[in-house]
């Protein structure tokens, strides 16, 4: 049977198939469209199970806040190819995952997958994407924060992205510098406070450790551990790092020097390159 290029058409906007892919399910559906749409699914799936094996190392790390900056959410869509990650439609569409994640603000990752694009289950839609793109496609993060002022920062190609919470309203700029400062120092805490028991305890171990190798007196080793403590922390702690654009202040002076009362409360990192 003929089949008209506006019915491929149809079926390519309602699915993102290729156009062959779309002729060629139209004319197995006999010209019904939801039969199409359902071959074009099925197919999906099948390319789906027959790639889950693969590994999906690249994608894209995307993070964005609400309009009265209350709060956060950042997900991970991954892909098989560096290709696929930069390609629009792929970006386009971890974008509508973002969109509905900071809209409905989910428990976790699972409770994502569950909500509702275009009808369907975004689980549905992500594995339907498989089929279209041939790779093996995985929303494999999800993370969410809530403040009295959230900012957002996506590093340039979508690997790496930041989520910052402040205890008050802060200018467009300076809250940029710090989800920034976030992104490309990699700190493990916000302040001393937040860091890990275990860590201290293991970076303690380090110094000391450090220091005995050294051949310092064994009395001296405590003190000498907790001074390369401190060390660690302001390398390692993001309001006591010394602030990427201004190495004669910290974070934490910087945002100071606005408002002595402002502060980070939440901080959100991710990226592919870990």
């Amino acid at each position: 049977m003929s089949i008209k290029a506006a019915d491929v058409a149809k079926l390519r906007k309602a699915t993102g198939a290729g156009m062959m892919d779309c002729k060629n399910a139209l004319t197995e559906a006999e010209g019904d469209f939801d039969a199409a749409v359902s071959i074009i699914r099925k197919k999906g799936m099948a390319i789906a199970n027959k790639r889950a094996d693969r590994e999906a190392t690249e994608g894209v790390v995307l993070a964005k806040v609400s309009e009265d900056k209350k709060k956060g959410a950042m997900i991970t869509l991954n892909c098989e190819t560096d290709f696929v990650a930069k390609n629009d439609n792929f970006v386009a569409f971890a974008t509508k995952i973002l969109d509905i994640a900071l809209e409905n603000m989910p428990a976790d990752l699972e409770a994502l997958k569950a909500l509702d694009l275009e009808g369907r289950k975004i689980e549905e839609h992500v594995t339907e994407q498989t089929g279209v793109i041939g790779e093996k496609i995985d929303l494999s993060f999800f993370d969410k924060m809530e403040s009295e002022y959230s900012v957002a920062y996506i590093h340039a190609g979508n690997k790496l992205s930041t989520l910052i919470g402040f205890n008050k309203s802060v200018e467009e700029q300076m809250g940029r510098d710090v989800a920034m400062q976030a992104a490309a120092m990699a700190p493990i805490a916000i302040d001393k406070d937040n860091v890990d028991a275990d860590v201290i305890a293991k970076e303690l171990e380090i110094g000391k450790e450090k220091a005995r190798l050294e051949g310092k007196p064994e009395a001296m080793l405590d003190k000498i551990a907790q001074g390369r403590l401190g060390k660690f922390f302001k390398e390692t702690t993001l309001l006591n790092q010394d602030f990427v654009k201004d190495g004669k202040q910290s974070v934490k002076q910087y945002l100071s020097s606005s408002d002595k009362d402002l502060t980070v409360v939440a901080m959100k990192r991710f990226t592919l390159n870990a």
